[in-house]
């Protein structure tokens, strides 16, 4: 079977290519891809290329898929796997596995396995280390979305507080407590806000900051109607001239107790040590290509505030299990990361360009041709084009956001099945 796919050559070598499959393993399984969602993470490898330390070394014999934030059918199920994987289903992955002491990741280390192609083989470690997940949700974004979301809540579970009468240790962000989120508004931002807003035993208070003012009209205009019994403010760093005591304020002086950063930039970490409060906890969310990348914290209050701070790359596997089921109940929606939709033609300039892309989450329909394409776009081009004014009506129905509705129109104009 030939399938298309974007592969990564070396760095800033991706190449979009036909080509043939090979014959597909008893203990394997073919799958035909329908999204994956475009991740800073990608960009970093493809500006890295082999340096990058998940890719492998010889990109330039060995070129890699890249995309790992996938979703699609299963078409067919190798003889061992028959009894536990059903043909026709839908699946997400998690892309990192650890294979007899190897890391093979989806998206930086295989030929033919990734999220950025129409077709793929996944080998037998992805079964083996049960990485091949079944969804039962409507649509199949939401499944790709899946990944990022479990690295949110990845980053949620990562945060602690401690005890002054003992030694333990409390995970999870302070119930009750206050939360601040800097670099809100871009796509991991916002659904970091949508899963503070629906935990249970989360934070009261969830301030998002971010500098760009469309980000932060539109993000208030999606989230507020969500906050419920949670009080969630909008704060502006460029129109405030001292934003730490601004934020400051927001607490009377307290500080907070989970402060999440969203960009690697020094001065952003520099303003969330000087807000945390007593015993509060800093998780640098953000990954910076810079390896140098270094911030100024006070370890005066490090020693007698018992700050702290944290960080982790990627999720587990429970990480997104436990996501997929909360999109499944309805009860976290990522669509409010997404704002373009494309297909598979555009994915590898839309990779490269990705810092230059305003807006959040760039989501790729591999089985179409569909060039890049805003959201806020549609309406506009609704004017001539019949399909775009389906789109953006259907957006409209669900607060200006990409949703399922509006996946089944676009899958229908370009006749895509979930057959081969």
């Amino acid at each position: 079977m030939k399938t298309k796919a974007v592969r990564l050559y070396g760095t800033k070598d991706l190449r979009l290519e036909e080509f043939e499959l090979p014959s597909m393993k008893e203990d394997e399984i073919l799958v035909k891809i329908m999204t994956d969602s475009v991740c800073m993470s990608t960009y970093k490898l493809v500006q890295q290329g082999e340096n990058h330390k998940r890719a492998p070394k010889d990109l330039k014999h060995h070129p890699a898929v890249v995309g790992h934030e996938m979703s699609g059918v299963i078409l067919k199920v190798g003889e061992k796997w028959k009894g536990k994987y059903k043909e026709g289903s839908k699946f997400t992955v998690q892309p990192d596995m650890n294979d007899h002491g190897v890391t093979k990741t989806a998206g930086y280390y295989y030929e033919n396995y990734g999220g950025d192609c129409t077709y793929c083989i996944l080998p037998k470690e992805v079964m083996e280390l049960d990485c091949l997940i079944p969804f039962e949700g409507d649509s199949f974004f939401e499944a790709s979305l899946a990944e990022p979301t479990a690295c949110i809540k990845a980053g949620y579970e990562r945060m602690y507080h401690t005890s002054k009468t003992d030694h333990s240790h409390t995970m999870g962000v302070k119930k009750g407590g206050s939360l601040i989120i800097f670099g809100a508004c871009g796509p991991m931002g916002m659904e970091c806000i949508d899963y503070g807003l629906h935990m249970k035993d989360g934070a009261s208070l969830i301030v998002a900051v971010d500098l760009n003012q469309e980000r932060l009209e539109r993000a208030s205009r999606i989230m507020m109607p969500q906050k419920g019994d949670k009080k969630l403010v909008f704060a502006d760093a460029g129109k405030t001239d001292n934003i730490v005591e601004y934020l400051m304020n927001l607490t009377n002086g307290k500080g907070y107790d989970d402060v999440f950063v969203y960009a690697p930039v020094e001065e952003l970490i520099e303003q969330a040590d000087q807000v945390l409060a007593e015993d509060g906890c800093l998780n640098f969310f953000a990954g910076p290509i810079d390896q140098n990348l270094s911030a100024k914290i006070n370890f005066y209050r490090v020693h007698y505030s018992r700050t702290h701070t944290v960080g982790f790359t990627g999720s587990t596997q429970n990480d997104l299990v436990q996501a997929l089921k909360s999109i499944e109940e309805g009860r976290l929606g990522p669509r409010v990361m997404v704002t373009h939709i494309g297909g598979l033609e555009s994915a590898a300039d839309t990779t490269l360009r990705l810092p230059e892309i305003p807006g959040g989450k760039k989501l790729i329909y591999t089985q179409t041709d569909l060039p890049l394409t805003a959201i806020e776009d549609f309406r506009k081009l609704g004017e001539k084009n019949e399909l775009f004014r389906k789109l953006a009506d259907a957006c409209d129905r669900h607060q200006g956001c990409w949703n399922g509705e509006a996946e089944k129109i676009l899958l229908d104009e370009y006749h895509v099945s979930c057959t081969e």
